[in-house]
């Protein structure tokens, strides 16, 4: 299955870099460009793409507000938003995850990276590089509504469902947790799409922010 592909970004030097990148290879199609967020949430509805590839700063619309509208349209569920950004630790990071952003990109990043990190969030997965990931825990804990003990919606979750959160927010894909939990990868992805369900949100980005703003986990804790 071709993974089609729309570049939001109001440089057209970078569009032309990714669109080179991800047109040489057979499973990826960019589908269209668009200079602001405005153009962005009018070619996601238009081109049908899979995964956004979506500039913060950009004119008319930055790019966390053009990701909000698309997350909230519910003729665009299956469309993912990824974000490139020059500052990866910025508070946008944040912001973006709570617009429905499932993924952060420096701009630096390598061809490599770039392809892997597209194929990751058009299953539905979540990417964060590690310097994002930083970023974004930094952030939540700077929040003045952050807590120190989980919320009430956590109690909705299973002791099952609650683990696997801890290890999400820890970086672990559904094969890493299916290993330490002695589970089928099947099994595991089950227990983070009913949690996810649960405390109504896209991805596991955003199960990251819950983890830790709930207090399920705090920065420099190890995986259990």
């Amino acid at each position: 299955m071709t993974i089609r592909v729309l570049l939001a970004d109001d440089q057209a030097l970078i569009r032309a870099g990714y669109k080179m990148i991800l047109d040489s290879e057979p499973d990826l199609e960019v589908v269209g460009e668009a200079v602001n967020g405005r153009e962005a949430l009018n070619l996601a509805r238009t081109t049908r793409a899979d995964v956004v590839l979506m500039d913060i700063r950009m004119p008319e619309m930055d790019g966390i507000e053009a990701t909000r509208r698309i997350a909230a349209d519910e003729d665009l569920a299956g469309v993912r938003i990824l974000v490139l950004t020059t500052f990866e630790n910025d508070e946008n990071v944040l912001h973006a995850v709570r617009a429905g952003a499932s993924g952060f990109l420096g701009k630096n990043v390598g061809p490599d990276e770039l392809l892997h990190a597209v194929r990751v969030v058009a299953t539905g997965d979540a990417f964060l590089s590690p310097k994002a990931t930083r970023g974004l825990v930094q952030h939540v804990l700077e929040q003045p509504e952050a807590v120190t003990e989980p919320a009430a919606a956590l109690d909705q979750l299973t002791d099952r469902e609650r683990e696997v959160v801890v290890l999400v927010a820890h970086g672990l894909s559904n094969e890493d947790i299916a290993e330490r939990l002695y589970l089928s990868p099947l099994t595991a992805k089950t227990h983070v799409n009913r949690a996810m369900t649960k405390l109504s949100v896209r991805d596991r980005a955003q199960l990251v922010v819950i983890a830790y703003q709930n207090g399920l986990i705090r920065p420099g804790q190890t995986p259990p």
